[in-house]
């Protein structure tokens, strides 16, 4: 019936029979239909081979990009009963401020004077420790005593050692001179009585020679007990030696002893000095924490407790703080297989929910109301979402983000890969084959590299 073929139906068929082929026979209106599809079927032809600029597209919010930027909750170190509040939702706080003061509810820490009390205990074993350095140092003193007297006496000893020695010699010679006058005097004892006899002497001189044989008779037992007396004498100053030598082996073992257990008891006692110091400087430090200050600059968003009276465990969440400074950015995320597409450094385009944009993703420079950005990280381990996250700061050389974004507000964000014609992105999308492999260059693939 559109007359596009020469085996027209009219040669079998009979068609004024029929009423729709009387309604269309000579109608205009056909004939432009005719010619509509025509064209458009031409336009069709060519659109196919028009270039489309293949992409990988992702969905996701808005965030920070320094994660010390994003929003936080202000925790309780300590446990604590509520006392006091000191601000209000929405109220701008500064880095330090008081939010909460909460007070002590542990016994270990109930004592007002804990802090003072621990620091008096300080001081008085530092005492101690100072007592213990003195005792040291006095048995130190005492040991250096000790050993002067040991080393005079013993050299005192040794001389009279040294004396007795000498006087054994000299009642040796004495007694060897005595052995020696007994003889002489035996033997004019002899003599005399033999002339006597003769008649050459008289018996005053016998007797007189009998008196002085026994004079030398008495003395020599006299010497012989010096000798003896003298030879006791060296045994007693050997023994002296020794006995000086045990008695100040005694006392200096005794007072080293001593000096090692005041040693002992002074480390202790420092050990236990330190100890208390930390828990003087960790009740202090525990003080400090009773009132919960801003960890920077940012609105009080909302308050996680609440009441007066109420107790809060350790690491419980009071507030939710807004940082009042970031720098602005876009997590978005992409399906696995296109992950390999995306690099570090590549540029995208961004537009975010409420702000006035028409997009089309194939044809990047006929989009409106998008706003470049560049990718600065990419996660390598899959969320739970089943995604990859990419994280998206904006582009300098682009246009200014729009100020008014909130964080947490919806984007979508479009990275553009390869231009290919339009009936392959048709048959790779029906296929569900993923984009064509692509691989930055210039300056996006430093980036990569870096």
């Amino acid at each position: 019936m559109l007359n596009i073929t020469n085996n027209r139906i009219d040669k079998w068929v009979d068609l004024d029979k029929y009423k729709s082929a009387k309604v269309f026979e000579d109608n205009k209106g056909y004939q432009s239909i005719k010619k509509t599809i025509w064209v458009l079927s031409v336009l069709l032809l060519i659109i196919l081979f028009l270039p489309w600029t293949q992409n990988v597209s992702g969905a996701g919010s808005v965030t920070t990009l320094k994660p010390n930027q994003r929003p936080q909750t202000v925790q309780s170190a300590i446990a604590g009963r509520i006392e006091k509040w000191y601000v209000n939702e929405g109220d701008y706080v500064k880095k330090g401020d008081t939010i909460l003061f909460i007070s002590e509810i542990k016994e270990d820490y109930l004592d007002p004077n804990l802090v003072e009390n621990t620091g008096n205990q300080v001081k008085a074993k530092e005492s101690a420790v100072e007592s213990y350095e003195n005792k040291v140092k006095a048995l130190d003193m005492q040991l250096n005593a000790i050993e002067s007297e040991k080393n005079l006496k013993y050299k005192q000893a040794q001389n009279k050692l040294k004396q007795a020695y000498l006087k054994i010699k000299s009642d040796s010679i004495d007694f060897e001179a005595t052995k020696t006058q007994l003889k002489i005097a035996r033997t004019q004892f002899n003599r005399s009585i033999n002339l006597n006899k003769e008649g050459l002497k008289p018996m005053t001189d016998v007797e007189e020679k009998r008196m002085k044989l026994q004079e030398t008779e008495a003395k020599i037992i006299t010497q012989e007990n010096k000798y003896i007396t003298s030879q006791n004498e060296v045994l007693n100053a050997t023994m002296e030696l020794n006995r000086i030598v045990a008695e100040y082996s005694e006392k200096n073992a005794k007072a080293s002893s001593d000096k090692q257990t005041a040693l002992s008891t002074q480390f202790d006692t420092e050990a236990q000095v330190n100890k208390l110091k930390n828990q003087y400087a960790n009740y202090q430090i525990r003080n400090g924490m009773y009132y919960i200050l801003a960890p920077q600059d940012g609105y009080v968003n909302r308050a996680l407790q609440s009441g007066i009276g109420e107790t809060i465990k350790e690491g419980t969440s009071i507030v939710s703080i807004m940082p009042a400074n970031f720098d602005i950015a876009v997590e978005t995320y992409v399906n696995p297989v296109d992950f390999p597409l995306i690099h570090k450094g590549e540029k995208v385009r961004v537009w975010f929910d409420g702000w006035p944009s028409i997009v089309f993703s194939g044809w990047p420079g006929a989009s409106y109301g998008t706003f470049g950005g560049k990718i600065v990280a990419k996660e390598n381990f899959i969320s739970q979402n089943g995604k990859y996250r990419i994280l998206i700061a904006p582009d300098d050389s682009q246009k200014e983000w729009p100020k008014e974004l909130s964080i947490g507000a919806g984007t979508q964000t479009i990275a553009l890969l390869e231009d290919v014609p339009i009936w392959f992105e048709i048959w790779r999308t029906l296929n569900g084959f993923p984009p064509n492999y692509y691989k930055p260059t210039g300056n996006d693939a430093k980036a990569e590299i870096k």
